[in-house]
């Protein structure tokens, strides 16, 4: 069984910084693509950002500039690294693993979320 779990989320003053973190654990052959999703209070699930295995990086617009995400491979950990917060960052954020536990058993993944609140 594939675990990913959050850590990092918290409330946050606007202009400040948070960092996030999901590790993903069990049995794991190999992980296409990690990412971070959020969904804010009556709004559809959005793609924050996304890497995949060599590094590529995909961002939504509304982030550029503001956000980073990063992995370390050999903990099997994707971490988005939050500057410059606005009060519209503020949402349930989701990691998400695109992974193979075995050669034939590709699939997605999630955790259970994590708050990120700005405001002042």
């Amino acid at each position: 069984q594939v675990q990913l779990v959050e850590s990092g989320g918290g409330l946050v003053q606007p202009g400040g910084s948070l960092r996030l973190s999901c590790a993903a654990s069990g049995t794991i052959f190999f992980i296409y693509v990690m990412g971070w999703y959020r969904q804010a209070p009556g709004k559809q699930r959005e793609l924050v950002a996304a890497i995949d295995s060599g590094g590529s990086t995909n961002y939504a617009d509304s982030v550029k500039g503001r956000f980073t995400i990063s992995r370390d491979n050999a903990k099997n950990t994707v971490y988005l690294q939050m500057n410059s917060l606005k009060p519209e960052d503020t949402a349930v954020y989701y990691c998400n693993a695109d992974l193979a536990r075995g050669r034939d058993h590709r699939d997605d993944y999630w955790g259970q979320g994590t708050q990120v609140t700005v405001s002042s």
